[in-house]
């Protein structure tokens, strides 16, 4: 009686898997190509800079300086550089002014992977 059990428990069993097998799909990675999304990034405008009037002061014209100031309603605080950090804020310029060009460059060669023309396929 034990034996007959085992058997049909085994029988059962090997239905349940076999019947498991037949079931699962094969699936499709890799053979259907989905085309890129659009990034739609719009180019960074260029931001609209204020003028700025640049008063040079020396010690000759010093006090024709202030006095103009103050005959125009101005504060007669001024803010000055030595011209070493004059230099250094034109570095830095030139420095954020490379990294904004190397960024558009960046958009420039996500836009062109994931949105390419028709021409470059």
């Amino acid at each position: 009686m034990k034996s007959i059990a085992n058997v049909l428990a085994l029988l059962t069993l090997t239905i349940f898997l076999t019947s498991c097998g037949t079931a699962v799909k094969q699936l499709e990675i890799f053979k259907v190509e989905e085309p890129r999304a659009p990034l739609n990034l719009e180019s960074p405008q260029t931001p609209k800079m204020e003028s700025i009037n640049w008063v040079i002061i020396t010690s000759e014209n010093a006090d024709e300086v202030f006095a103009k100031l103050k005959e125009n309603g101005k504060d007669q605080v001024l803010f000055g550089l030595s011209d070493d950090d004059y230099e250094l804020i034109a570095k830095n310029f030139a420095q954020i002014r490379a990294y904004i060009i190397q960024q558009n460059a960046t958009l420039e060669k996500y836009k062109e992977y994931y949105e390419p023309t028709e021409t470059n396929e």
